[in-house]
C-alpha cells in the first residue's frame, strides 16, 4: 500500500479524540466536540458493531478521521453524531436545537446517504447516487464525512459476511474511490482502491503481497540509498535541505499495470518514487534541473502539473530517471502548499485557512457536480451514471502508439480524432481516416491501450475537419483546435473584428498612424506572422492568431519613434551638485549622492542597454530602458518632466545580477520545460519563475525569469536554449506592465 495512510483508530476513544484536537495547531470547541459525543454514546448506548465492539466506536473514528484531515468543528460534530438520527430515538430537531443548523444539516446530508449501502432495485440505486452528487453540491463537508464513514467501514469490512464484503468493496472501487480522487483526497482514494482491491480480487492482491515482500529489503535499501544521494547534492544548493521522502506505488497501483496492462512488475517505472518538497515554486524548477543532472530522465516521461494542474487541484512536477542502479524511478517534487493540496485536496481549504463556509453551492470549483447531475438527471440505468461518474470524476489514461513508436497518453473513452489532435494541429485537420492496428475504424473509434493507431491524412489543401467531430471527441484539446479551425474559415468576419479591435487599442494608447502608413507601419509584425496583407493581420487578430497585448508594446515603442518622440533637454532636469553615487547597483545616476536604485520590472534593463532614470517618491530612482512603454508614455508629461534624469552604467559591474524574462516559442511535446531547465541547470543559471502555454498552430510559449549579469551572459543563455530540441525562437520579453507601474 502507499506510503501515506491516515491512522488506524480502529479503537479510538474519546480520549484519543481530545489529546488530538489539544496536540494540534487548529483551534477547535472542544465542549461543543464532547457535549456531541456524550449525546452519541447515550443514543448508541447498547448498541454493537458487527465485529461485537461497542458502536460508538465507529464514529468515534470517523471523527477522528475528520480531525486528520483538519475539518472545522461542526465536522467533527457532525461526525460523532451521523448515526443517531437513522439508529437512534434522537430527531434532527434536538441536535440543532443543541448544536445549531449547521450541524443538523450536515448530519441529515449523511443521514440521507445511508441508504445507499442497502438497495437493489436499479432505480433506487441510481437515485441515491444522484443523492450522493447533490449533497456534495450542497455543503461538500457532507460528502467528507461519507468518506471518513465509509473509509473505517471498509478498515472493519472482514467483519461483515463474504457476499456484503464484495457489494460494499464494488461500490466503492466504482463510487467513493472516483469522489475521493476528483476531491483531492489522494490518501483516502488509495486506501479505498487497496482495500476494495482485497475482497475484489483476492488472488491477484495476495500475488502482488507476495512480490513485493520478496523485494522489500532490497526495495527500502534501495529507496534509502537514492535519498541520501539527493540530500547530500540538495545540501550544496539549499539551507535547509527540502525534504525528501520515498514510497512504493499501492498494491492496486501495480495491479492495474501488470494486469491490465500486461506488464511485469520490473516493467512499471513509477513503482518506486522519491518526492521532495521545498519551499516556491522557482525551487521546484531548480531542482528539477538538478535531479536530470544527477540521473540519466526517461524520454517522454517528464509532467509539469505545476503550469497546468489536475482538475482536482493537484500540482507536482514528475520526472522518471535511472539512477546508478540501473533502476527506474520516479521523481515527484512540489511544494508544501502543494503538498498539502496533494494529500488532503479540498479539505486543504479546512485545515489551512479559517474562516471557510461549508457551503460551497455557488462555487465554481464544484461546477462539475452540478454539470453531471445534469447530464444524468433523465436516465435510471445505473451502468451509465456508474460509468459517467468513472469518466468525469476519475478518469483512467489509455496509452496508445503511432506507427513510428511514439506514445501518446489520453483519458479514457479518447477517440480517434483526439489522437490525431495530440500528434499535431495540422494532422487533425487533414484527417480523413484512422487504423486501429491496420484494421480501418470509424471516426468515433475509442482508443484502447496498446494499440497502433495510424492516422490517415488529405492531401487537398482544402480539406479540414468536420463540425460534428465536435460532438465525438473527448478532449479539450481537440474541440479547442477544431474551434479554432472553423474561427479562421469566417475570414470576412474576423477581417472586420480584427480591425476593430487594433482600432480600440490604438486609440486607448493615444496611436494615430494615417491610414497609407498604416501598412508599412505594421510591416514588421505582418511579417513575423506569416500575413501578406493588411486583411491578413486583420483576420489573424481576429481569431485569436494574432495576440494585440503582445504586439501593442513594440508598436507604441515604434510610434513614439516615428510620430510622437519629443527630446528634452536633459542638462537641466535635476540641478544638484554632487557628481557621483554610492549604491551598489552598477548604474551611475547623475547629480545624486548614494541614493536607492531599483531596476523597473516593466522593462528589466540589463547592463548595455540603454537606460534612465526617474526619481520616484520616496523609492529612489527607478532604472528604465529608452524604449520601454512606460517612459516613452511619459516624456511629454509636463508634470513628471523634471522628473526624468540621466544614468548610466558603470564601466565594470561586479556581483550584481539582474532579472531578465525570455519567450521562448517551440514545438510542444513532452519534456520540453524540463530540458530548458535543465539546459540552464547547466550553465549555472537560477530561474526565478517559469511558466508555459500552448499556441492556436499547435506550438508551446515557455516564458523564463532567470538571473544574469548582463547582455553578455544573456546572450549566452539565449544561445544554449536555441540549441534544444524543437524550440524555434528565443526572444528577450520587454516592456512589461501597464503605465507607470513601477513609478
Amino acid at each position: 500500500m502507499s506510503e501515506t495512510r491516515f491512522a488506524l483508530q480502529n479503537d479510538c476513544t474519546i480520549d484519543t479524540l481530545i489529546q488530538k484536537i489539544i496536540s494540534g495547531e487548529k483551534q477547535y470547541d472542544l465542549s461543543k466536540i464532547v457535549s456531541a459525543y456524550e449525546l452519541a454514546e447515550k443514543c448508541h448506548h447498547g448498541q454493537k458493531r458487527e465485529s461485537g465492539k461497542p458502536y460508538i466506536t465507529h464514529p468515534l473514528a470517523v471523527a477522528y478521521t475528520l480531525l486528520e484531515l483538519g475539518m472545522d468543528t461542526d465536522t467533527i460534530c457532525a461526525a460523532l453524531l451521523h448515526d443517531v438520527v437513522e439508529d437512534t430515538d434522537c430527531t434532527l430537531e434536538e441536535i440543532e436545537k443543541k448544536f445549531g443548523p449547521d450541524v443538523a444539516m450536515l448530519v441529515n446530508g449523511v443521514t440521507k446517504l445511508k441508504k445507499v449501502e442497502t438497495f437493489t432495485q436499479d432505480e433506487q440505486k441510481a437515485e441515491n447516487i444522484r443523492k450522493i452528487l447533490l449533497a456534495m453540491s450542497e455543503d461538500i463537508r457532507v460528502i467528507i464525512i461519507k468518506l471518513a464513514d465509509r473509509l473505517h467501514n471498509m478498515r472493519t469490512l472482514n467483519y461483515c459476511k463474504e457476499e456484503k464484503r464484495r457489494v460494499i468493496a464494488h461500490e466503492t472501487m466504482n463510487i467513493y474511490a472516483p469522489i475521493a480522487h476528483r476531491l483531492g483526497i489522494s490518501s483516502i482514494k488509495d486506501e479505498f482502491e487497496d482495500l476494495a482491491f482485497q475482497y475484489l480480487d483476492p488472488y491477484a492482491y495476495n500475488e502482488i503481497e507476495k512480490q513485493m515482500a520478496l523485494r522489500r529489503d532490497a526495495r527500502e535499501q534501495l529507496i534509502e540509498v537514492i535519498k541520501e544521494s539527493i540530500r547530500e547534492r540538495l545540501a550544496k544548493d539549499f539551507d535547509p535541505v527540502p525534504q525528501v521522502d520515498g514510497r512504493v506505488k499501492s498494491n492496486y497501483g501495480i495491479y492495474k499495470k501488470v494486469y491490465r496492462d500486461n506488464k511485469d512488475i520490473d516493467q512499471i517505472y513509477d513503482r518506486y518514487a522519491v518526492r521532495i518538497i521545498v519551499n516556491t515554486v522557482t525551487e521546484c524548477y531548480n531542482v528539477l534541473g538538478i535531479i536530470h543532472d544527477m540521473f540519466t530522465p526517461i524520454p517522454n516521461r517528464f509532467k509539469d502539473y505545476i503550469s497546468t494542474p489536475k482538475s482536482n487541484m493537484y500540482q507536482s512536477l514528475h520526472t522518471t530517471v535511472i539512477g546508478k542502479q540501473g533502476i527506474a524511478f520516479e521523481v515527484q517534487i512540489r511544494t508544501w502548499e502543494m503538498h498539502r493540496t496533494a494529500e488532503y485536496g479540498i479539505a486543504a481549504h479546512w485545515k489551512y485557512k479559517e474562516g471557510i463556509k461549508g457551503n460551497t453551492k455557488d462555487d465554481n470549483r464544484f461546477a462539475w457536480i452540478r454539470q453531471l447531475l445534469e447530464s444524468q438527471k433523465e436516465s435510471n440505468d445505473v451502468e451509465e451514471i456508474v460509468r459517467a461518474i468513472k469518466n468525469d470524476l476519475a478518469p483512467d489514461d489509455v496509452f496508445a502508439f503511432t506507427p513510428k513508436g511514439d506514445m501518446k497518453t489520453l483519458p479514457r473513452g479518447a477517440t480517434v480524432i483526439d489522437f490525431a489532435y495530440a500528434i499535431h494541429t495540422q494532422v487533425g485537420h487533414k484527417m480523413c481516416g484512422a487504423k486501429a492496428d491496420k484494421k480501418m475504424v470509424p471516426y468515433d473509434y475509442q482508443i484502447k491501450t496498446g494499440e497502433i493507431i495510424e492516422i490517415l491524412t488529405s492531401k487537398d489543401e482544402n480539406h479540414g475537419p468536420s463540425r460534428s467531430w465536435l460532438s465525438i471527441c473527448k478532449t479539450n484539446e481537440a474541440k479547442s483546435k477544431i474551434r479554432s479551425w472553423f474561427k479562421k474559415e469566417r475570414r470576412e468576419e474576423n477581417i472586420e473584428e480584427g480591425r476593430a479591435a487594433l482600432e480600440r487599442e490604438f486609440h486607448r494608447n493615444m496611436i494615430r498612424v494615417p491610414e497609407e502608413d498604416l501598412e508599412d507601419f505594421l510591416k514588421h509584425d505582418m511579417q513575423r506572422h506569416n500575413c501578406e496583407t493588411l486583411d491578413d493581420f486583420f483576420a489573424a487578430i481576429g481569431y485569436g492568431g494574432v495576440q494585440l497585448s503582445k504586439v501593442m508594446q513594440r508598436l507604441k515603442s515604434e510610434y513614439n519613434k516615428k510620430y510622437g518622440e519629443k527630446h528634452f533637454d536633459k542638462t537641466n532636469e535635476v540641478n544638484h551638485v554632487q557628481r557621483s553615487n554610492k549604491n551598489n547597483s552598477g548604474v551611475i545616476v547623475d547629480g545624486i549622492d548614494d541614493c536607492v536604485v531599483k531596476f523597473a520590472q516593466c522593462c528589466n534593463p540589463l547592463p548595455g542597454d540603454d537606460i534612465v532614470g526617474f526619481i520616484t517618491r520616496g523609492h529612489g530612482i527607478s532604472i528604465h530602458k529608452t524604449d520601454c512603454i512606460n517612459y516613452l508614455s511619459q516624456i511629454d508629461n509636463e508634470e513628471n518632466a523634471s522628473r526624468w534624469i540621466k544614468v548610466n552604467w558603470k564601466n565594470k559591474v561586479d556581483s550584481v545580477y539582474f532579472k531578465s524574462t525570455l519567450d521562448i516559442i517551440a514545438v510542444d511535446r513532452i519534456g520540453l520545460l524540463a530540458d530548458v531547465s535543465t539546459a540552464l541547470a547547466a550553465i549555472s543559471i537560477y530561474i526565478h519563475e517559469s511558466n508555459s502555454r500552448e499556441l492556436k498552430n499547435g506550438n508551446a510559449i515557455l516564458t523564463v525569469t532567470v538571473s544574469v549579469a548582463g547582455m553578455e551572459q544573456l546572450n549566452t543563455v539565449i544561445n544554449r536554449i536555441q540549441k534544444i530540441k524543437n524550440v524555434i525562437s528565443v526572444e528577450r520579453a520587454e516592456n512589461r506592465g501597464k503605465n507607470n507601474a513601477n513609478h
